[in-house]
């Protein structure tokens, strides 16, 4: 089960509320006339199918009656329709739908102005037409898709009514309304009651995180140590070439003894190298050493050519 459908499946847990239902027959519903006008509201998730059966039959008494069929020959997707033909035009009335199903039109007035209901809807609207990114693939986002450009508008107004700046976008003749970032999608997520979905969320989220970090430290460490392996290798190089020449017995016996200890320990940092010294030397104080010795077989090999 991809995660949109467990947070929607979550979602469907929640009570019965009229701006929810609101919601999906807003953005899902549609009129039919086979004698009555009919209003058939539809979805791909069963959950979702027998929620607003459960909401219309709680809140206003109607019973419906949920129809199957497959979407396409080519796909296992199964599409829910949760059909009602009595009481129709009541119903509409009640949600001040009559006149906003076959048109671009907003959210009715009445959803602005009660905080409740606005919360209602927006989880009616991600339970129609919303989709949430498995936050473990490191993309986050959450969209909720709209036929009207209005709609979509006063959708973003609800969001930002909540201090979640969602944006609006066109797409395949839909609107867009979502958000990308991840503490806002928590954010979202906890206000319209998927608390399980926001706790996986957020643990996937610091994990990605803690992940970064380790990957990103490791890189770090993994770089010192290339470059603490090429420093040895160039000091090593020159030390054998001045033995070869049998110049490294003329120098001063600072420059001998680091000379002798590098040859020994070709894989310590410059610091652990100082503390083998007697007295013990400081990092500069080691570097200092090898690169004079550099600095000696680079001359020695000038004077050669």
């Amino acid at each position: 089960m991809s995660f949109t459908s467990e947070t929607k499946k979550e979602l469907t847990k929640n009570l019965a509320t009229t701006g929810t239902l609101l919601a999906l027959i807003r953005m899902n519903g549609s009129l039919g006339i086979s004698g009555n006008l009919t209003l058939s509201i539809t979805t791909e998730n069963a959950a979702i199918a027998k929620y607003i059966y459960q909401m219309l039959l709680e809140l206003y008494g109607l019973r419906a009656e949920i129809r199957v069929h497959q979407k396409t020959t080519l796909s296992k997707n199964r599409v829910y329709s949760v059909f009602i033909d009595e009481e129709v035009e009541n119903l509409l009335d009640e949600l001040s739908l009559a006149d906003s199903l076959m048109m671009d039109s907003g959210i009715p007035d009445f959803v602005n102005t009660d905080e409740r209901m606005q919360i209602d809807y927006l989880r009616g609207a991600f339970l129609a037409t919303g989709t949430l990114h498995n936050p473990e693939k490191g993309e986050y986002q959450l969209s909720i898709s709209s036929v009207y450009q209005e709609h979509a508008e006063d959708l973003q107004q609800l969001f930002k009514n909540f201090e979640l700046n969602a944006k609006v976008i066109s797409r395949k003749n839909r609107y867009i309304v979502y958000l990308t970032k991840a503490e806002e999608i928590i954010d979202f997520l906890t206000l319209i009651g998927a608390i399980q979905a926001r706790l996986k969320f957020e643990e996937a989220k610091i994990f990605r995180e803690m992940r970064g970090l380790a990957n990103r430290q490791s890189n770090f460490e993994n770089a010192n140590i290339a470059k603490t392996v090429s420093a040895s290798q160039e000091a090593i190089t020159a030390i054998e070439f001045l033995i070869k020449k049998k110049e490294l017995e003329n120098l001063a016996p600072a420059l001998i003894d680091i000379a002798k200890l590098r040859l020994k320990n070709p894989e310590l940092t410059t610091q652990e190298l100082g503390n083998l010294l007697e007295p013990p030397l400081g990092k500069s104080g080691v570097n200092h050493r090898l690169r004079k010795l550099i600095a000696t077989a680079d001359e020695l090999k000038q004077i050669e050519k």
